[in-house]
């Protein structure tokens, strides 16, 4: 049978992944783990044409990246031989996996296939994924989440004052200890440290009971946030709607939805005044651009969770685009890792995602 051709001239032909783990630059502690180094899956999507696909996925375990990394392999079978066409394949592979459940690995499997895509796409056509969508290359806020977890006051201060050298003016505080005053201690430590223009977004990792939240953060908006992300389990949307109902300051949530049909219930639901989605589990790019219109009828700003090698992107193509979560954990797989200036990110003008990995970064990793 001969392969369609798709008319960018690109017929899917495999797949190949890597997981590697990737130390931190910033130990993270948060209310929920420990994290020291993070597992990292590298796609590379191959087409008859010998052009090739990347996207890089964070999967959180070793073994969770295992699993993407195989489910990805299945579905590359299932749609091997059709045209580039992403939303095409997309579609088609929600309905294979429909019955084992389009959520956690396979979400994050057909997400990863999506992105790397696009990428072969955008390099086909020779432009950035952020004009292939229809939108201009511009410069896009971003905020420094690659440190500042739970610790001591002392050490906090230090930490957000180095942060602060890669020229963002923005930061991420982990919160979650034993008692609000504690929470208080570490957000005055922050802010006592660095100047007063720098925004601090607050984020508990689903640490909180719903009445404990409302109390925390009508004490922190006090005290000058930009936003209060995650207080409660992300799926309870009752209770993040009270939280929202009670605080003046923004309650973000996202980062947990699964498809662009869970940030359109938790709108539903008066769940949150900002939405964050990542690009793994709100179905790639297909799925961003889906959830950005939704976001955008609703009038709700949005923000990335990581990958903002591949958000940046997504983010310069949203119409309410807020602030991009910057980390450089794939500085140690890239050959060009991200430029943050004066405080923004402007997406590469490389074709696709702009992703080249460096074999000799890659060469220093440990395999899992």
């Amino acid at each position: 049978m001969q392969a369609r051709i798709a008319p960018s001239g690109l017929t899917l032909r495999g797949v190949a992944t890597r997981a590697l783990e990737v130390p931190l630059t910033f130990t993270l502690g948060t209310s929920a783990a420990v994290v020291r180094a993070v597992p990292l899956l590298l796609v590379d999507v191959s087409t008859e044409q010998g052009v090739v696909g990347r996207a890089y996925l964070f999967c959180y375990t070793r073994a969770g990246a295992r699993a993407v990394a195989v489910l990805i392999a299945e579905a590359v079978e299932l749609v091997k031989g059709q045209p580039v066409h992403p939303q095409t394949i997309q579609q088609a592979l929600l309905r294979r996996f429909a019955l084992l459940g389009v959520a956690g690995p396979v979400r994050m499997a057909l997400s990863a296939l999506d992105i790397a895509l696009w990428d072969a796409a955008g390099i086909a056509a020779g432009l950035p994924l952020t004009e292939l969508l229809g939108a201009e290359r511009r410069p896009i806020r971003a905020y420094d989440s690659r440190g500042l977890g739970l610790m001591a006051p002392a050490r906090l201060a230090g930490e957000a004052e180095a942060l602060l050298r890669k020229g963002m003016r923005a930061l991420k505080l982990r919160l979650g200890y034993p008692t609000l005053e504690d929470d208080l201690n570490a957000l005055s430590a922050v802010r006592s440290n660095i100047p007063d223009d720098v925004a601090i977004m607050v984020d508990y990792n689903q640490a909180l009971t719903t009445t404990e939240a409302i109390r925390r953060g009508l004490a922190l908006q006090a005290e000058g946030i930009e936003w209060l992300e995650e207080p409660i389990r992300h799926d309870d949307y009752e209770g993040n709607a009270r939280i929202a109902r009670a605080l003046d300051a923004p309650l973000q949530i996202g980062e947990n939805f699964n498809g662009p049909e869970a940030m359109a219930a938790a709108i539903a639901a008066q769940a949150c005044d900002l939405v964050m989605p990542d690009v793994a589990r709100i179905g790639g790019a297909t799925g961003w651009m889906q959830a950005a219109g939704i976001a955008a009828a609703h009038g709700i700003r949005v923000s990335s969770h990581l990958v903002p090698e591949t958000s940046v992107h997504l983010l310069a193509a949203t119409p309410t685009a807020h602030w991009l979560e910057y980390v450089d954990w794939a500085d140690a797989i890239l050959d060009e890792p991200l430029n943050v200036v004066d405080g923004n990110v402007i997406p590469p003008d490389r074709p696709g995602w702009g992703l080249a990995w460096s074999e000799t970064k890659i060469a220093r990793l440990d395999p899992l």
